[in-house]
């Protein structure tokens, strides 16, 4: 069973028991995240598709803290000006292990 779920304005495939990193939720660690917005919903045997969004289901997870992502470097530069910029960014995500799968 998997489903399709919509937060921070991306979208994840998600099993039961799997690890996924999210944008940062109104939580904290060790509390359960609950997400409403299920696109898509595979038991196996039936196929459900949401109209956005399928209601009666959800997604519960567990928070399991804060990591970050790669670190992107973006270099600025014009030439024979003498101007050089660098800049670096690692954003923060939430990890959520998927702990329910509600249809």
């Amino acid at each position: 069973m998997y489903a399709i779920i919509e937060t921070g304005g991306k979208q994840y495939r998600v099993e039961k028991d799997e690890v996924i990193d999210v944008e940062l939720l109104d939580s904290e660690k060790g509390k359960s995240v609950v997400f409403k917005n299920v696109l898509f919903l595979n038991d196996g045997k039936q196929v459900t598709v949401g109209a956005p969004y399928i209601t009666k289901s959800s997604v519960k997870g567990e928070l399991l803290g804060e990591v970050k992502g790669e670190k992107v470097t973006s270099f600025k530069y014009k030439k024979r000006k003498g101007v050089r910029r660098k800049v670096g960014h690692r954003q923060t995500y939430h990890r959520v292990k998927i702990t329910e799968i509600v249809g």
